[in-house]
């Protein structure tokens, strides 16, 4: 079990889902991940905490009214300083879109964009430290930037966060995995968009959920109203499918090797 007390900046700490329903979210979440919830005080939105065997592992929150969102995940970096990291941010060509708060006596949170795009948001603990289970089933994998130019995003979160930049040996797609400095073990990583991506579909994070069964967890999905966007298939870092929940997020789940 990959339990973690603290999360060094500029690695995903946390994951949440912004939607028009957060019982139906919490019911399609627990019968794939076998969740349990805590539900805030409804000064909170309310926001649930989403637990997997006694650990926080992500939140389900409700959008906005009127919001012109789409029900969505969002991956939140780890800051020591929010202020600072907003003002490189700015300095690097990003944009805050909401921020800075303060979250009662839990954190401090921004949402942001990379300049390709991207949507992100960031997080300053206080009580709350973010994820306390990760890499297991039911729990954060991998988060992932799509984007349209991902050596102009990659160079972004090096100029912001100071993490280092590799490419992949691939020469089939242009992904680059992005390292603490000097780490062997990647954070996250930034694919390049193709040709095969349609036109329409914006610079976006991707959130993966770890399973013991990536078929098995496509195939729950549907069945209780959620999508296989695209099946499973395997790859060097473990079997993939990509499913949409019954609100609209899409996100990946991933059983690695």
């Amino acid at each position: 079990m990959t339990t973690v007390d603290k999360h060094t900046p500029g690695t995903c700490c946390w994951i949440d889902l912004m939607t028009s329903d957060t019982e139906g979210a919490r019911k399609f979440y627990a019968s794939l991940f076998d969740w349990s919830f805590e539900v805030g005080a409804p000064e909170s939105g309310p926001y649930t905490i989403c637990f997997r065997g006694g650990k926080r592992v992500a939140g389900i929150g409700p959008k906005p009214p009127g919001a012109p969102m789409p029900s969505a995940w969002t991956p939140y970096l780890a800051t020591e300083d929010l202020d600072a990291t907003l003002a490189r941010i700015k300095g690097a060509g990003g944009n805050v879109a909401m921020g800075p708060m303060d979250v009662f006596e839990e954190g401090r949170m921004a949402i942001v964009s990379e300049p390709t795009g991207g949507v992100f948001g960031l997080w300053q603990p206080r009580r709350h430290t973010g994820a306390q289970l990760i890499e297991e089933p039911g729990s954060w994998g991998w988060t992932e930037l799509n984007t349209r130019d991902a050596l102009e995003a990659s160079a972004f979160f090096q100029t912001v966060f100071g993490l280092e930049s590799r490419k992949l040996p691939d020469d089939k797609i242009t992904y680059l995995t992005l390292h603490l400095p000097g780490a062997e073990k990647a954070s996250w990583g930034v694919m390049q968009m193709n040709e095969q991506w349609p036109a329409e579909v914006p610079p976006h994070f991707m959130v993966y959920l770890n399973t013991a069964d990536t078929d098995g967890t496509a195939k729950q999905a549907a069945e209780v109203g959620g999508k296989i966007c695209v099946p499973g298939f395997d790859t060097p870092y473990g079997r993939i499918a990509v499913l949409e929940d019954p609100q609209g997020a899409v996100f990946s789940v991933v059983k690695t090797p």
